[in-house]
């Protein structure tokens, strides 16, 4: 009896630990670039992505997402994958990031803002650290409407950022707890009241703030989007595929069903068109619970599409999803604790 019993736990353990060995992870990425200031914290430094690549390439499988999504469909994964991927389409992900790759033979999806793509405008969230968190001057009083709502801010004593100033709170992030200034603190909460608006009235007041500030409208070298030319750089050879990111960038729980469609569909067609390669994998804009609705996987789906990712953290299982797959999200960490949280993540 007594036998049976141990001999049923050992094959429920080889049993578990094979189910446990038959998982991969999604990493999320969004730069590899060493920058004065990053505040939303989306920088990976080359020195550090270059460790990471290296502990992905010498213990793990390396993973291309399509691969891994048809693996998904047929009920089979590798043991302890790894993927890659990139959102939004920074030219550092050219520049910096696919030479590491090719060095170390990983492959990587990057997924792209289509409308962006070669347009002399930085994204929303960098062309709001530019006018609040870098050296300048601005009014006392910020004022703006949105949506019918006026916001009103006192800025006083920060009116005016000088370069120490500047380099005294170069390291802040939005995940600090205090806001050092009323600049900082204006950042988060016009953040805030940006990330929801569409695509148009958002630019529309972004282009008001440059009113307040001496700042001009061209986008800063270091925060660059891709070229048409760089992304078909970037889309050459077997390791780097791109894969689709919505038009503009939107919010899509918050559009209609045929405004979410346009973003869906346009945004794999111009993206295909540019790169003469078809694009089968789509990432949400921001990407956690809320940022996008029931219908809008249904249209992911429908718009041929093979898998979907999103933005919160979990393991891939044969239960998994294909049009919401989980990602952990990967910061500026050196090798040994990137190594430490990227075992973690097969653990957890």
């Amino acid at each position: 009896m007594k036998a049976g019993i141990m001999e049923s736990l050992k094959g429920w353990k080889k049993t578990a630990w094979s189910r446990w060995r038959q998982s991969a992870v999604i990493l999320m990425y969004h730069r590899v670039a060493a920058t004065n200031g990053d505040p939303q914290l989306l920088c990976v430094s080359p020195e550090n992505f270059q460790e990471h690549l290296e502990i992905i390439a010498a213990k793990y499988h390396r993973c291309d997402l399509e691969q891994l999504a048809g693996s998904l469909e047929h009920n089979r994964l590798p043991a302890r994958g790894v993927v890659v991927t990139f959102d939004d389409g920074y030219a550092d992900n050219l520049e910096n990031a696919k030479p590491l790759l090719k060095t170390y033979d990983v492959p990587a999806t990057v997924f792209v803002t289509s409308g962006l793509v070669g347009q002399d405008k930085e994204f929303w969230w960098d062309h709001l650290e530019r006018l609040l968190l870098l050296p300048g001057d601005l009014p006392e009083t910020f004022e703006i409407n949105i949506n019918g709502e006026n916001w009103k801010w006192e800025l006083h004593p920060a009116e005016r950022l000088t370069d120490e100033g500047y380099r005294r709170y170069l390291n802040w992030h939005v995940l600090a707890k205090d806001d050092p200034t009323p600049r900082h603190s204006l950042y988060r909460k016009l953040h805030e009241l940006l990330r929801p608006l569409p695509e148009e009235p958002r630019r529309s007041l972004l282009n008001q703030f440059l009113q307040y500030s001496s700042l001009g409208a061209q986008a800063r070298l270091s925060h660059r989007i891709l070229t048409a030319a760089e992304l078909r750089e970037l889309a050459q050879g077997p390791l780097v595929r791109i894969g689709a990111h919505t038009v503009t960038h939107p919010l899509l729980a918050k559009l209609s069903l045929e405004e979410q469609r346009a973003e869906i569909r346009q945004s794999k067609a111009r993206l295909e068109e540019i790169t003469g390669y078809p694009v089968t994998t789509f990432s949400y804009p921001y990407g956690s619970a809320g940022d996008y609705a029931p219908e809008t996987v249904a249209e992911i789906s429908a718009a041929g599409f093979s898998c979907a990712c999103a933005n919160f953290a979990g393991r891939i299982t044969r239960s998994s999803s294909r049009w919401e797959l989980p990602r952990f999200l990967v910061r500026n960490w050196p090798g040994e604790v990137f190594e430490r949280f990227l075992e973690g993540c097969f653990h957890g």
